[in-house]
């Protein structure tokens, strides 16, 4: 079983920066690919970033067009860490953060909920304006 536990949501301004951090434990984390999700009150659950292999082990990243560029997803193998750097956040980034991790490495449909087998708790973001 992998247990993921996400951290470093808060209140921040508008323009202001937040890390996630999400720690897993239970099994090899370089294992999985990892990903975030946020979901809004009222809204379905989004992807956001995504850190996969190819089948020739080539590491990609993946990132929703409305965050491409202000966040960065990334990952410590020996800490077993996933981290999501949010960067210029806006008042409609605010939602509740997930991690997930999936056991498929390759994870070619990365931004649908039903490819990943493991979720955290989530961790609130609130953007004020």
């Amino acid at each position: 079983q992998v247990q993921l536990v996400e951290s470093g949501g808060g209140l921040v301004q508008a323009g202001g920066s937040l890390r996630l951090s999400c720690a897993v434990s239970g099994r090899t984390f370089s294992a999985y690919a990892m990903g975030w999700f946020r979901q809004a009150p009222g809204k379905e659950r989004e992807f956001v970033a995504a850190s996969r292999w190819s089948g020739d082990k080539t590491h990609y990243t993946n990132y929703a067009d409305s965050v491409k560029g202000r966040f960065t997803i990334s990952r410590d193998n020996a800490k077993n860490t996933l981290y999501l750097q949010m960067n210029s956040l806006k008042p409609e980034d605010t939602a509740l953060y997930y991690c997930a991790a999936a056991s498929d490495r390759t994870l070619r449909s990365y931004s649908f909920p039903f490819s990943y087998n493991y979720w955290g708790q989530g961790t609130q973001v609130t953007v004020s304006s």
